[in-house]
């Protein structure tokens, strides 16, 4: 196993003094969902979602009091945002379908045109400019009918999903070479069915949420299966799922802290990926185990962790092309003194999460910067799953609302630096998707937290959408293939390029890197 080395060279920023690339094929995008930057949230026949319910009934708890009903009225601003992904010279565009804009009481048989037009005239616009569709299926926004039947706790919602697929399917298989089934499952399952602070807010931890994660995987299994037997053969697009990987260090090499970083990888990272990735399938052991004990202590006649049955298991071993990686930041951990209710997922984990005080905070409370994670989560990944094809499907970093984010800039370049590492070390990583292309609503936090590449003006009209300076760095990354450590532009004025690298000569990002780097240290010193 190779180690990552915190030094930074002051030209290279590798301590070896090494230029790493990213090879003409890599994939670069930027991401959404529909709910954060749509609007339109009750026009043209869309239907209710759990969020639209959610944040209505309490608006208090957003801070900024900036809900999704408006957003950054991409409904109507669509060709604005297709244009941002020809600025910054995109090679593909991850965004959400939302259920209920195209099923508005969630199930098959009333079907809206109008929504399936909305996203038709997105997808053209975007493949009128070679930028390729890489399509979520859900992203968080349940329709409201449905979960007022359970939502995915209910057994049903597993058919209810499939059904959903197949009209999406039907209306855009031969537009999309990307699909992403579900976004989160954790999320969704122990933040949205485990606790209260999200949509729906149900409040079951450690039995809610649980259910939750069962339906979910295996909702994920049967669309995926849908299309591996009707639209593969034809179409052969790539059909994967996103996950949110945080990477987890014990807090020092104490054996307490090291068994419960390996406990709580096993329940934020292996019960997701364990059951398609791993050779034996199933959810982990040690999550079932656990769960068993600490169920029969306290009284249940059997398990609150599910069980998948032997065709069940089948068919999700392999439900995946490519895994969708959402990683973010790093956490350390030790095992909790705190007591934590009873039942419940944060008891049956049993750990406390902290951070290293030298990591910087974004406007996010939750995030810090640690890049070295994506590094060592790799490593990871390539250990347990023998190297799995891999998508990042969202990395980004919060700030407040200024243009100058040097701040994200600098997480941005320490990223694609231990992500270079993490491919140089045999990571199949084939693309990177910037969350976020622009300021959108940040769920319960609002537009409190602002995660865009570009900025938005959400008092406008218009939604005026302005270029960062991440923009620029992430545009002059894609065009040279290399981290710059000190390139900066002159302006935040940005225009549509689209870059070409059959045209560019492959010494030439190395060379232009040099001669910046010594006219701005050496010369101007």
């Amino acid at each position: 196993m190779c180690s990552y080395s915190f030094s930074v060279s002051k030209v290279y920023g590798y301590s070896d003094g090494r230029i790493r690339r990213f090879k003409d094929d890599f994939m670069f995008g930027a991401s959404t969902a529909a709910y954060q930057v749509e609007g339109a949230w009750d026009l043209d026949g869309k239907g209710e979602s759990i969020w639209d319910r959610f944040l209505h009934q309490n608006p208090e708890i957003i801070p900024d009091g900036e809900g999704g009903d408006e957003a950054c009225d991409s409904y109507h601003n669509y060709k604005r945002d297709v244009e941002m992904l020809r600025e910054l010279g995109l090679d593909y565009y991850r965004f959400s379908i939302s259920w209920p804009r195209i099923l508005p009481q969630g199930f098959a048989n009333n079907i809206n045109k109008k929504g399936l037009e909305y996203y038709d005239n997105l997808i053209d616009e975007l493949l009128k400019y070679d930028i390729k569709p890489m399509v979520t299926m859900f992203h968080f926004d349940l329709p409201q009918t449905l979960q007022d039947l359970g939502g995915w706790a209910n057994p049903n919602s597993v058919q209810w999903f499939e059904e959903y697929a197949k009209v999406i399917f039907k209306q855009y298989a031969h537009k999309v070479p990307y699909w992403i089934t579900v976004n989160q499952p954790n999320f969704i399952c122990v933040d949205g069915y485990g606790g209260k602070e999200n949509a729906p807010g149900i409040g079951s931890s450690g039995i809610g949420d649980y259910m939750c994660i069962k339906n979910v995987m295996l909702a994920h299994a049967k669309a995926y299966r849908l299309y591996e037997k009707e639209y593969k053969k034809q179409f052969n697009a790539d059909v994967g799922i996103s996950l949110a990987l945080s990477w987890v260090d014990p807090l020092n090499n104490i054996t307490e802290n090291v068994e419960a970083a390996d406990i709580y990888r096993d329940f934020t990272i292996a019960m997701y990926v364990n059951p398609i990735w791993s050779k034996e399938g199933d959810f982990p052991r040690t999550v079932k185990r656990r769960v068993l004990e600490r169920s029969t202590a306290q009284g249940f006649p059997e398990s609150r962790f599910p069980v998948l049955s032997p065709e069940e298991i089948q068919l999700l071993k392999g439900s995946a092309d490519f895994m969708g990686v959402n990683h973010y930041t790093t956490f350390l951990v030790k095992p909790s003194e705190k007591q934590y209710p009873v039942p419940s997922f944060e008891d049956d984990v049993n750990v406390t999460l902290t951070y290293r005080p030298e990591w910087k905070q974004a406007q996010s409370k939750w995030l810090r910067s640690a890049p070295y994670g994506i590094y060592k989560l790799c490593l990871y990944l390539n250990k347990e799953y023998d190297y799995p094809l891999m998508i990042i499907t969202e990395h980004g970093w919060s700030t407040k609302k200024v243009l100058k984010d040097r701040s994200r800039v600098r997480n941005m370049r320490e990223f694609f630096k231990a992500l270079l590492l993490g491919i140089e070390d045999g990571a199949r990583v084939k693309g990177y998707t910037s969350w976020s292309l622009m300021d959108n609503v940040e769920w319960s936090a609002g537009t409190s937290e602002r995660f865009g590449l570009y900025d938005v003006d959400f008092e406008s009209s218009k939604k005026t959408r302005t270029a960062r300076l991440s923009a620029l760095v992430y545009k002059r990354i894609i065009e040279q293939r290399i981290v710059e450590p000190h390139w900066i532009p002159n302006s935040l004025n940005i225009s549509i390029t689209k870059r070409s690298n059959a045209q560019r000569n492959d010494i030439e990002p190395y060379f232009v890197f040099i001669i910046n780097y010594l006219f701005k240290n050496i010369l101007l010193s």
